[in-house]
């Protein structure tokens, strides 16, 4: 069976990597053009555009697939299926509809909740137990196809998008690979609809959305730091200057009446920091500039001392 590709960052690298371990034919990969990365914003490759290089496998890279152009160069490979995680592109309904098996989306939520273009990061700000990877027959509308099959993921109290994502890229490689293998004997494959209840969307991740808020509870600011890790990182100012905050928690039972965003204790691993509700325990953080240190090292080296009070959203 041969099976196109279109994916782009290193979740979808992942998939594809699955799909040629499992010994499917790949004739041809899209992935999004290349678009400036680090710090001299050089335009450098995608995660997929590496793999699929490394591979040896023919490659395209249009700005859009509305263009006829575009769906051209596509048609003229022999597909009978086009795998699509975190592509990037919409991709019309000619191309939708165009292989033997169509399209098949790899999304990393349970559908229908969490549609759209962050499923991981919304889970985990609003505080789910479990996410998962659901394989879905495209159509044209916003992650509304339906289902050919899901796998469920427990979300671990420390877990970081980061740390899901990677969970995920297991189970969705294994899941994947299976509706492949169904579609590539010939069986039929019945995909469910998927049901109007419990529909969720998951919006872009805004940046603004980043600034930690210590008027918040301590609970929710932790989802915060762990939903925005690794990118684009929780973070919070001291003294004008910003600081990331990569791993923190909740310290249980905590009461006090100092205003939020103020350090109640300096332990020998962490800083205690005051919230709106409780108080969060700062464990890994990055100044401006500089690498990621123990949050104690970085309270020793900035002199850091109860009282001081980091920055709130108004700043």
């Amino acid at each position: 069976m041969n099976v196109g590709f279109a994916g782009t960052p290193i979740f979808a690298a992942a998939m594809l990597a699955s799909v040629l371990d499992a010994g499917f034919d790949v004739p041809v990969v899209l992935t999004r053009p290349d678009r400036p990365r680090g710090r001299g914003q050089k335009p450098a490759p995608s995660p997929v555009k590496e793999l699929a290089l490394d591979h040896g496998l023919a490659l395209l890279q249009p700005e859009s697939l509305k263009v006829d152009t575009a769906q051209a160069q596509l048609r003229s490979y022999t597909l009978d299926v086009v795998v699509v995680a975190a592509y990037g592109l919409l991709l019309p309904r000619a191309i939708i509809e165009w292989p033997r098996y169509g399209c098949i989306n790899v999304h990393t939520s349970l559908l229908p909740r969490w549609r759209g273009a962050a499923p991981i990061q919304r889970a985990l700000l609003a505080g789910d137990s479990e996410s998962g990877v659901s394989i879905m027959r495209m159509d044209e509308g916003l992650d509304t196809g339906p289902l050919y099959a899901t796998a469920r993921i427990a979300i671990a109290a420390d877990d970081s998008a980061g740390r899901l994502e990677q969970k995920m890229m297991t189970v969705g490689a294994r899941t994947l690979n299976a509706v492949l293998e169904r579609l590539a004997t010939g069986r039929v494959i019945d995909a469910t609809p998927q049901g109007d209840a419990g529909v969720s969307y998951a919006a872009k991740v805004d940046k603004r959305e980043a600034v930690i808020d210590w008027s918040a509870p301590a609970a929710i600011i932790d989802r915060q730091v762990r939903a925005f890790a690794p990118a684009p990182g929780a973070h919070t100012s001291l003294g004008g200057e910003s600081l990331k905050v990569w791993r923190a928690r909740p310290v249980g039972g905590y009461r006090h009446t100092a205003a939020p965003g103020t350090v109640l204790a300096i332990e020998a691993d962490a800083i205690v920091v005051a919230s709106g509700d409780g108080a969060l325990q700062l464990e890994l953080v990055q100044p401006a500039g500089g690498r990621r240190m123990d949050a104690a090292a970085f309270a020793s080296g900035h002199r850091l001392a109860p009282g001081s009070r980091f920055g709130v959203r108004s700043d």
